[in-house]
């Protein structure tokens, strides 16, 4: 039976898995979630029920969790691009920095949304202010951890990177990168440029009125 991802082109940890999927070209069907069709939300609830997606679907067995379905993809649909390296302590660098991306950057952009989303001017000032000051934070800490490297953490494009890519995409639209962080900046630039991600950027374009901070003309 064929993989099935329930999520939607917008969500920034669907993307995450999305780029993984396109990284290693692996067959799949995208079961997006949304009012036009009720029939996968109500599949994706039944299987998961905790209201969170992506939810990877492979034959019986559902994996939830970005990097886990990350993780278990490299186990069970193995490609030419190994996203998670196989010597445990460059594994655990990948894995650390994954979490990062996710907690650090990632959490504070959501939390800024969440704030916007209620509708009320003062929780969108408060949301966005604190997001604010931790990505701030974030971003110092990125931009030297990031100096003479490629990717997240090296050479290889890995599970970090495919945390990063929608991160940093959402989070500069949330607060923008200072151009005195110019290795961040690079580094944005080229994930936004790597095929699997520019592939889910041009997939959730359509979308971009959804933002409740407002999208940027740019990216």
């Amino acid at each position: 039976m064929s993989l099935a991802l329930y999520g939607h082109p917008f969500s920034s940890y669907t993307q995450k898995v999305l780029i993984a999927l396109y990284e290693n070209a692996i067959p799949f069907e995208f079961r997006c979630i949304g009012p036009e069709t009720p029939e996968h939300a109500a599949e994706w609830l039944r299987r998961w029920p905790l209201h969170k997606f992506p939810l990877l679907v492979d034959g019986d067995r559902n994996v939830a969790e970005t990097s886990i379905i990350i993780e278990y993809l490299q186990l069970a649909h193995p490609g030419p691009a190994s996203l998670v390296p196989a010597d445990p302590a460059a594994a655990l660098e990948v894995r650390f920095l994954d979490r990062f991306f996710d907690l650090h950057v990632m959490y504070w952009v959501q939390h800024a949304v969440n704030g916007a989303l209620t509708g009320d001017d003062a929780k969108r000032r408060e949301g966005l202010a604190l997001a604010t000051e931790k990505l701030e934070l974030a971003y110092a800490w990125l931009d030297a951890q990031l100096g003479g490297r490629a990717w997240a953490t090296g050479p290889e494009f890995t599970m970090a990177d495919c945390a990063a890519a929608p991160a940093l995409f959402y989070a500069d639209w949330t607060h923008p990168i200072s151009a005195s962080y110019r290795v961040l900046r690079a580094y944005r630039a080229r994930l936004l440029a790597r095929p699997s991600f520019a592939r889910a950027v041009e997939d959730a374009r359509v979308f971009r009125p959804l933002f409740p901070l407002g999208a940027p003309d740019r990216d």
